[in-house]
Protein backbone atom coordinates (compact mmCIF):
# COMPACT_ATOMS: atom_id res chain seq x y z
CA UNK A 1 0.00 0.00 0.00
CA UNK A 2 2.05 3.18 -1.00
CA UNK A 3 2.15 6.14 1.88
CA UNK A 4 1.53 9.98 1.83
CA UNK A 5 1.34 12.57 3.98
CA UNK A 6 -0.87 15.76 3.46
CA UNK A 7 -1.01 19.07 5.25
CA UNK A 8 -3.88 21.24 5.52
CA UNK A 9 -5.72 18.28 5.69
CA UNK A 10 -8.69 19.86 8.39
CA UNK A 11 -10.07 22.03 5.35
CA UNK A 12 -10.52 22.86 1.92
CA UNK A 13 -8.40 21.36 -0.35
CA UNK A 14 -6.32 19.64 1.89
CA UNK A 15 -9.11 17.97 3.60
CA UNK A 16 -10.68 16.50 -0.10
CA UNK A 17 -7.04 15.56 -1.64
CA UNK A 18 -6.97 13.31 1.70
CA UNK A 19 -10.06 11.50 1.20
CA UNK A 20 -9.28 11.11 -2.69
CA UNK A 21 -6.01 9.33 -1.37
CA UNK A 22 -7.89 7.23 0.93
CA UNK A 23 -10.19 5.94 -1.84
CA UNK A 24 -7.06 5.45 -4.42
CA UNK A 25 -5.98 3.08 -1.57
CA UNK A 26 -2.85 4.86 0.10
CA UNK A 27 -2.32 4.46 3.84
CA UNK A 28 -2.74 8.35 4.45
CA UNK A 29 -1.54 10.59 7.20
CA UNK A 30 -3.54 13.45 7.06
CA UNK A 31 -1.78 16.40 9.67
CA UNK A 32 -3.22 20.05 10.66
CA UNK A 33 -2.72 22.81 12.96
CA UNK A 34 -6.20 22.44 14.05
CA UNK A 35 -6.84 18.91 14.94
CA UNK A 36 -10.66 19.73 14.27
CA UNK A 37 -13.71 17.44 13.62
CA UNK A 38 -13.20 17.37 9.99
CA UNK A 39 -9.47 16.03 10.33
CA UNK A 40 -10.84 13.43 12.94
CA UNK A 41 -13.69 11.97 10.60
CA UNK A 42 -11.14 10.72 8.20
CA UNK A 43 -10.70 7.45 8.08
CA UNK A 44 -6.99 7.12 8.70
CA UNK A 45 -3.80 8.22 10.75
CA UNK A 46 -4.27 11.91 11.67
CA UNK A 47 -1.95 14.16 13.67
CA UNK A 48 -1.31 18.12 15.00
CA UNK A 49 1.18 19.53 12.73
CA UNK A 50 2.35 23.05 12.87
CA UNK A 51 4.14 23.71 9.40
CA UNK A 52 5.38 27.13 11.12
CA UNK A 53 7.00 25.37 13.63
CA UNK A 54 10.80 23.29 14.10
CA UNK A 55 10.10 21.85 16.78
CA UNK A 56 6.68 20.89 15.67
CA UNK A 57 7.70 19.56 11.69
CA UNK A 58 10.89 17.38 14.19
CA UNK A 59 8.51 15.80 16.17
CA UNK A 60 6.28 14.68 13.65
CA UNK A 61 9.29 13.28 11.97
CA UNK A 62 10.32 11.32 14.41
CA UNK A 63 6.66 10.67 14.98
CA UNK A 64 6.26 9.63 11.08
CA UNK A 65 9.37 7.07 12.07
CA UNK A 66 11.57 5.41 9.69
CA UNK A 67 9.10 4.22 6.53
CA UNK A 68 9.13 4.89 3.46
CA UNK A 69 7.05 8.00 1.89
CA UNK A 70 6.00 7.57 -1.53
CA UNK A 71 3.91 10.91 -1.46
CA UNK A 72 4.33 14.13 0.30
CA UNK A 73 1.86 16.92 -0.22
CA UNK A 74 2.48 20.06 1.15
CA UNK A 75 -0.89 21.73 0.87
CA UNK A 76 -1.33 24.03 4.32
CA UNK A 77 -1.68 27.69 3.43
CA UNK A 78 -2.51 31.14 4.95
CA UNK A 79 -3.41 34.47 3.17
CA UNK A 80 -3.81 37.42 5.25
CA UNK A 81 -6.75 39.62 4.82
CA UNK A 82 -6.90 42.09 1.98
CA UNK A 83 -6.55 44.98 3.75
CA UNK A 84 -3.84 44.02 5.88
CA UNK A 85 -1.50 42.83 2.77
CA UNK A 86 -1.19 45.77 0.55
CA UNK A 87 1.66 48.55 -0.16
CA UNK A 88 0.64 50.81 2.89
CA UNK A 89 -0.37 48.18 5.33
CA UNK A 90 2.05 45.08 5.68
CA UNK A 91 3.64 44.17 8.16
CA UNK A 92 6.74 41.93 9.64
CA UNK A 93 4.21 39.91 11.54
CA UNK A 94 2.28 39.17 8.80
CA UNK A 95 4.92 38.81 6.29
CA UNK A 96 6.61 36.50 8.98
CA UNK A 97 3.37 34.19 9.23
CA UNK A 98 2.64 34.25 5.60
CA UNK A 99 6.12 33.26 4.58
CA UNK A 100 6.28 30.45 7.73
CA UNK A 101 3.13 28.88 6.54
CA UNK A 102 3.14 28.54 2.71
CA UNK A 103 7.22 28.84 2.42
CA UNK A 104 9.52 27.98 4.89
CA UNK A 105 7.35 25.07 5.94
CA UNK A 106 6.52 23.18 2.93
CA UNK A 107 10.68 23.45 2.33
CA UNK A 108 11.45 22.29 6.29
CA UNK A 109 9.12 19.53 6.48
CA UNK A 110 10.18 18.04 3.13
CA UNK A 111 13.89 18.35 4.52
CA UNK A 112 12.63 16.27 7.65
CA UNK A 113 10.74 13.58 5.43
CA UNK A 114 13.41 13.29 2.58
CA UNK A 115 15.34 10.12 3.69
CA UNK A 116 11.26 8.54 4.17
CA UNK A 117 10.96 9.87 0.47
CA UNK A 118 14.27 7.96 -0.95
CA UNK A 119 13.56 5.37 0.46
CA UNK A 120 10.29 5.14 -1.70
CA UNK A 121 10.30 3.34 -5.29
CA UNK A 122 8.49 5.99 -7.05
CA UNK A 123 8.94 9.13 -4.96
CA UNK A 124 6.62 12.10 -5.36
CA UNK A 125 6.32 15.45 -3.93
CA UNK A 126 3.51 18.46 -4.24
CA UNK A 127 3.27 21.88 -3.57
CA UNK A 128 0.14 24.30 -3.83
CA UNK A 129 1.21 27.16 -5.01
CA UNK A 130 -1.09 29.76 -6.79
CA UNK A 131 -1.00 31.89 -10.14
CA UNK A 132 -0.67 34.97 -7.81
CA UNK A 133 3.06 33.70 -7.45
CA UNK A 134 3.87 33.94 -11.30
CA UNK A 135 5.82 37.10 -11.22
CA UNK A 136 5.25 37.02 -15.56
CA UNK A 137 1.49 37.06 -14.88
CA UNK A 138 1.22 39.78 -12.33
CA UNK A 139 -0.80 42.59 -13.76
CA UNK A 140 -3.07 43.47 -10.76
CA UNK A 141 -0.15 44.31 -8.11
CA UNK A 142 -0.94 43.85 -4.47
CA UNK A 143 -0.99 40.97 -1.87
CA UNK A 144 2.49 41.02 -1.25
CA UNK A 145 2.92 38.62 1.66
CA UNK A 146 0.39 36.06 0.16
CA UNK A 147 2.39 36.53 -3.96
CA UNK A 148 5.86 36.56 -2.75
CA UNK A 149 5.32 33.98 -0.62
CA UNK A 150 3.90 31.92 -3.82
CA UNK A 151 7.10 33.05 -5.66
CA UNK A 152 9.09 31.70 -3.29
CA UNK A 153 8.23 28.32 -2.84
CA UNK A 154 8.06 28.17 -6.48
CA UNK A 155 11.94 29.10 -6.36
CA UNK A 156 12.37 26.61 -3.26
CA UNK A 157 10.61 23.61 -5.36
CA UNK A 158 12.11 24.44 -8.40
CA UNK A 159 15.24 23.98 -6.95
CA UNK A 160 14.51 20.89 -5.05
CA UNK A 161 13.68 19.24 -8.42
CA UNK A 162 16.66 19.50 -10.19
CA UNK A 163 18.84 18.77 -6.39
CA UNK A 164 16.40 15.19 -6.08
CA UNK A 165 16.07 14.23 -10.35
CA UNK A 166 19.24 11.94 -9.87
CA UNK A 167 17.38 10.28 -6.67
CA UNK A 168 14.14 9.87 -8.97
CA UNK A 169 11.80 12.47 -7.01
CA UNK A 170 9.12 13.53 -9.14
CA UNK A 171 8.53 17.13 -8.31
CA UNK A 172 4.96 19.05 -8.61
CA UNK A 173 3.99 22.72 -8.33
CA UNK A 174 0.49 22.72 -8.39
CA UNK A 175 -1.98 26.00 -8.93
CA UNK A 176 -5.54 24.85 -8.26
CA UNK A 177 -7.53 27.76 -9.52
CA UNK A 178 -10.15 29.54 -7.59
CA UNK A 179 -12.09 27.30 -4.87
CA UNK A 180 -14.61 27.90 -2.56
CA UNK A 181 -12.00 27.79 0.75
CA UNK A 182 -11.88 29.67 4.09
CA UNK A 183 -8.79 30.73 2.49
CA UNK A 184 -10.44 33.78 0.97
CA UNK A 185 -13.84 33.38 0.92
CA UNK A 186 -14.75 36.18 -1.34
CA UNK A 187 -13.65 33.85 -3.86
CA UNK A 188 -15.72 31.31 -3.63
CA UNK A 189 -17.99 34.58 -5.32
CA UNK A 190 -16.50 33.96 -8.65
CA UNK A 191 -18.21 32.06 -11.38
CA UNK A 192 -15.15 30.41 -11.67
CA UNK A 193 -14.80 29.10 -8.68
CA UNK A 194 -14.90 24.94 -8.01
CA UNK A 195 -15.32 23.23 -4.69
CA UNK A 196 -12.55 21.39 -3.12
CA UNK A 197 -13.03 17.81 -4.06
CA UNK A 198 -13.15 18.92 -7.78
CA UNK A 199 -9.89 21.00 -7.42
CA UNK A 200 -8.63 17.82 -5.76
CA UNK A 201 -9.70 15.26 -8.65
CA UNK A 202 -8.27 17.30 -11.15
CA UNK A 203 -5.01 18.58 -9.14
CA UNK A 204 -4.45 15.03 -8.45
CA UNK A 205 -4.64 14.01 -12.36
CA UNK A 206 -1.92 16.22 -13.11
CA UNK A 207 0.36 15.29 -9.63
CA UNK A 208 0.26 11.86 -11.09
CA UNK A 209 0.58 12.49 -14.54
CA UNK A 210 4.04 13.37 -14.73
CA UNK A 211 7.67 12.35 -14.84
CA UNK A 212 10.66 12.92 -14.25
CA UNK A 213 10.95 15.02 -17.56
CA UNK A 214 8.45 17.12 -15.91
CA UNK A 215 9.98 17.62 -12.89
CA UNK A 216 9.95 20.85 -10.98
CA UNK A 217 7.41 22.90 -13.47
CA UNK A 218 4.00 25.15 -12.21
CA UNK A 219 0.71 23.31 -13.28
CA UNK A 220 -2.67 24.96 -13.52
CA UNK A 221 -5.18 22.33 -12.14
CA UNK A 222 -6.34 22.19 -15.71
CA UNK A 223 -3.56 20.21 -17.06
CA UNK A 224 -1.67 23.63 -18.98
CA UNK A 225 1.87 24.91 -17.75
CA UNK A 226 2.11 28.28 -16.44
CA UNK A 227 5.03 30.67 -16.76
CA UNK A 228 7.32 32.08 -13.68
Amino acid sequence: MPTAVVTGANSGIGHAFAQLLIQEGYDVTAVDINVGDKLKLLQCKTAQLDVSSPDSIAAFAKMYGDGPLDLLLNIAGVMAPHEKDTLSTVSHDTLAKTFGVNTFGPLLLTQALLPNLLKSEKPRLGVMSSRVGSIADNSTGGSYAYRASKAAVNSVFKSMAVDLKDKGVVVVIMHPGIVKTGLAPSSGMSKEAVMPDEAAEKLYKVLMSKGLEDTGRFWHREGFELEW
